[in-house]
């Protein structure tokens, strides 16, 4: 795995996290263990057992409503967004510097409209 690898973990073990990949090879499994740690600046010598993981963490646009956050990112490489989704998450930050979009290849996205919506 390399930085940036997406997880989706299913099953926390005592010595190893099982785990299904999203990123680029999406639905391998990938077995992660607990690695010894054993520091060699300290005066007195342990060894310490973790795993070598980062959580993060996401939150869907549609619980984000009345929440305001420093900054947020956006994916829209999928068609995900019902009515009005993309201004809301985009209203979430004030400053448009620590608004961050991935957009797809082609540079475009659709707005998905409800007419049933605006009636």
């Amino acid at each position: 795995m390399t930085n940036g690898t997406r997880l989706l973990i299913n099953e926390l073990r005592d010595n190893v996290i099982v785990a299904t990949i999203t990123g680029p090879a999406v639905g391998q499994l990938a077995h992660i263990p607990r690695i010894p740690i054993i520091p060699t600046d300290f005066p007195t010598s342990y060894k310490g057992l973790q795993f070598p993981v980062n959580i993060s963490f996401v939150l869907t646009i549609n619980k984000s409503q009345g929440q305001t956050f420093s900054m947020v990112s956006i994916d829209l490489r999928k068609e995900c967004f019902s009515h009005g989704q993309l201004y809301v998450v985009l209203c979430r930050v004030g400053s448009p510097e620590n608004q961050y979009i991935l957009w797809p290849p082609t540079n475009t996205t659709d707005n998905i409209v409800y007419s049933e919506a605006l009636r």
